[in-house]
């Protein structure tokens, strides 16, 4: 069976085919921004043009457009090619490719959050150990961390908890999906905000 990974919940575009379990093709871009100019076509490149029977999607959190532009993508290939569509946290990811390189040792997930805060999550053996909680960098200090610490704000936590602390400092990659645990894969489609809305609904709002 092939399977297809789309993870853009980050500042990286990337995709990965798989067949049995082994990589065929990948395409791993940091773009920053872009994801919709970018996405179909490194899917288009691939062998196949990507086609496959099972479709791995980013459910986030992480960026709030990347999310919903891969989410759109796997549903309209996984409607064209009759595909399973399964989604998956993006925390995770960036953990099973850590712990696959550190076997059974726990760590902490930093990633980019929205507005100064970061998104972070302990995970050990590829599952979490706890709720992923979106806290600023001082919130995130007291908290504390994991010896290793990975992710794309994982130097600048390390910094602040001052320490002994080994750090990876990675995106998410579509690579990494066969490391997942089969647990976190979801036919449920929802987008992982991971922080409330920005705005309050006018519904909600107190009379003026």
């Amino acid at each position: 069976m092939r399977m297809l990974a789309i993870e853009t919940a980050s500042e990286a575009c990337s995709v990965a085919l798989f067949e049995g379990g082994a990589g065929i093709a990948h395409d791993h871009r940091t773009i920053g921004r872009g994801h919709a100019e970018a996405l179909v076509p490194m899917i288009g490149a691939l062998p196949g043009k990507g086609r496959a029977q099972r479709i791995c999607v980013s459910l986030g959190p992480g960026s709030f457009t990347g999310v919903r532009i891969g989410l759109a993508t796997a549903r309209a290939l996984g409607f064209a090619w009759g595909a399973e569509v399964l989604g998956y946290p993006t925390l995770a990811l960036v953990a099973a490719e850590a712990q696959n390189a550190h076997p059974g040792e726990p760590l902490t997930v930093c990633m980019n959050g929205g507005h100064g805060e970061w998104f972070v999550q302990d995970f050990a053996n590829a599952s979490p150990l706890g709720d992923l909680r979106s806290l600023t960098p001082a919130m995130a200090a007291a908290v504390g961390a994991q010896r290793l610490i990975v992710g794309n704000r994982a130097c600048e936590f390390a910094a602040l908890l001052g320490g002994e602390r080994q750090v990876i400092d990675s995106l998410p990659d579509a690579r990494a999906v066969p490391f997942l645990a089969p647990a976190l894969l979801t036919a449920t489609l929802a987008p992982i905000y991971g922080r409330g809305p920005d705005a309050t609904p006018m519904a909600e709002r107190a009379p003026a």
